[in-house]
């Protein structure tokens, strides 16, 4: 089967980064890319893509050109590749809310199994840019926590949550490092969270991260950096949150601005 030429005015239900230019004149991989998209969705999740070979053949381009088209979609998420095995069609992305609710609650919400995987469990001294953002003396300790986020069992990030550690002097002694710390913060330390500031950036995985992941170093990361505070307002988590691109977004509501 050729490749269908792709249409210079696509419908408005089409793919958002339609990527033709006003001249019409488009790289053949990305034709290919389109085609692509056509072919994931009748194959459904799960269902391994058909070789290189067998790509190039039925869209009459090189082998390269076909994995050129491939590897986009491999990194948008859209295909997943599996060492030995194949490439497959990936499920849908995982949306965490940009809301005061945990990564547990945000996952159950869409019936997915949250689980976490403790890499490291700690006091340490806060240092300056740590005291700074949390209101401290620099040689105050924090408690450190990190973790590995696991979602029906798949590594999709890697959490480190520094918390005042004169405000929770029993957290250690109370905290499964399994479950969900805002459910712990909340009903056995009695933590009302009033507000939070965050942002989210898009970087590389630095080589430690993409082993504790187990994803390639080259795979963009989505970044979010949380300050959360209570009541009297002043501030006692700093949370570094590393995502997996390809298996994760954001969703926010916006409201109208008074």
């Amino acid at each position: 089967m050729k490749a269908r030429s792709p249409r210079l005015h696509p419908p408005a239900d089409g793919p958002v980064r339609d990527g033709i230019p006003e001249h019409g004149r488009i790289p053949r991989y990305y034709a290919v890319k389109v085609d692509l998209l056509d072919v994931i969705s009748e194959l459904g999740q799960g269902a391994v893509l058909p070789t290189e070979r067998e790509l190039s053949e039925r869209f009459e381009v090189s082998r390269a050109t076909v994995r050129q088209a491939v590897g986009e979609l491999v990194l948008e998420g859209r295909l997943s590749r599996r060492q030995g095995s194949g490439t497959y069609v990936a499920g849908p992305k995982l949306v965490q809310p940009l809301a005061l609710v945990s990564y547990t609650e945000g996952l159950r919400r869409q019936g997915i199994q949250p689980g976490r995987n403790l890499i490291s469990l700690e006091r340490r001294e806060a240092g300056p840019s740590l005291a700074s953002e949390l209101e401290i003396d620099p040689e105050d300790d924090v408690i450190h926590i990190e973790r590995v986020l696991l979602a029906d069992d798949e590594r999709v990030g890697l959490e480190s949550t520094y918390l005042t550690a004169a405000r929770f002097p029993t957290l250690m002694d109370v905290f499964d490092p399994t479950q969900s710390l805002y459910a712990c913060l909340r009903e056995r330390l009695g933590v009302v969270f009033d507000g939070a500031e965050e942002r989210v950036e898009t970087v590389l995985a630095t080589p430690r991260e993409a082993l504790l992941i187990g994803t390639n170093p080259a795979l963009p990361m989505l970044l979010m950096h949380r300050t959360s505070w209570g009541p009297d307002g002043i501030p006692f988590e700093r949370v570094r949150s590393l995502f997996r691109g390809d298996r994760l977004s954001f969703e926010t509501r916006l409201g109208r601005v008074e």
